[in-house]
């Protein structure tokens, strides 16, 4: 089979939204207590936690309906502006330190940039610059065909729509045949992704929406990246670097010599909070209501 372009998701694909996501919140609660906030640690990341799951992962003032939320008793003396502000640095501290692409998958895009005749895109959900914003931090836009970006907001339509997927196609002038696409939600990935006859593969690595179900199989499934490369050079003949060896699971028995006498490498088999963009950041630490702004 030939390929023409691979698309990513972001979020849980290219690197672990959940993870991160829960770094956040801590640091962010933890900032707040410090300077001057008076409630235990748990009891203030359970409430940021409904406050994302009221108003969702993309709302721009968490932190604001959290103090909101929270008897002024427990913050007397202090300005709620220095609170809010304090959680939204250290969101941001987070991600400068923690937001990180997974190993093999920034790998896997910096050899693949080596190909000029392949596209490589990205089909996501979310707001513009949030999602463009993850894939600066991240350090894999270098590697990306500039073009082939396509950002649900910014495009007018979100997952599961097919329409996203074939406006990508669309506007490349790509065969969906002849295009990859790699997620890790069947129903909102793959099931889309499928029904316009794309090759799709589906990354089981944990996260948040690991037990969600689909209507349809995908083509591949992988645990990793270093899985869809061996795929890339078996099945579609891309020269790529090898895949790496797999690190033993612990606990595991070490692998029996080969023929030729050397070793066999083992074959291993949320709500989040999302910061403010720039823009937005400025506006949370602002105290007053939206209306009074």
């Amino acid at each position: 089979m030939s390929l023409d372009a691979i698309f990513f998701d972001v979020d849980d694909t290219l690197f672990s939204t959940s993870e991160f996501a829960e770094k956040a919140r801590h640091n962010s609660c933890v900032a707040m207590i410090e300077v001057g906030l008076k409630l235990e640690l748990a009891d203030l990341m359970s409430e940021l936690s409904e406050v994302v799951s009221e108003f969702t992962s993309n709302y721009d003032h968490h932190f604001d309906q959290l103090l909101r939320r929270i008897p002024r008793r427990h913050y007397k003396g202090v300005n709620p502006a220095i609170l809010v502000a304090s959680a939204v640095k250290a969101y941001h501290d987070t991600k400068a330190s923690e937001l990180q692409p997974y190993p093999d998958a920034f790998d896997l895009l910096r050899d693949l940039s080596r190909h000029e005749g392949l596209v490589r895109g990205v089909i996501s959900s979310g707001l513009t610059i949030k999602q463009a914003e993850k894939l600066l931090w991240l350090g894999v836009y270098r590697f990306l065909t500039p073009t082939a970006i396509y950002i649900s907001e910014q495009i007018g339509i979100n997952k599961p729509n097919v329409k996203l997927f074939r406006r990508a196609c669309s506007d490349l002038n790509l065969k969906p045949p002849r295009t990859m696409y790699v997620g890790d939600r069947l129903a909102r990935d793959i099931d889309p992704a499928n029904a316009l006859g794309m090759v799709t593969v589906h990354l089981k690595r944990g996260g948040r929406h690991a037990t969600e179900r689909g209507e349809t199989a995908p083509t591949y499934t992988i645990g990793d990246f270093e899985e869809l490369r061996e795929i890339m050079i078996r099945d579609f003949e891309l020269e790529l670097p090898p895949p790496r060896p797999r690190a033993p699971v612990e606990g595991a028995p070490a692998p029996a010599p080969s023929a030729e006498g050397a070793d066999e490498p083992a074959d291993a088999d949320g709500p989040d909070v999302e910061a403010p963009s720039l823009e937005g950041a400025a506006r949370s630490a602002d105290p007053r209501p939206a209306g009074e702004r």
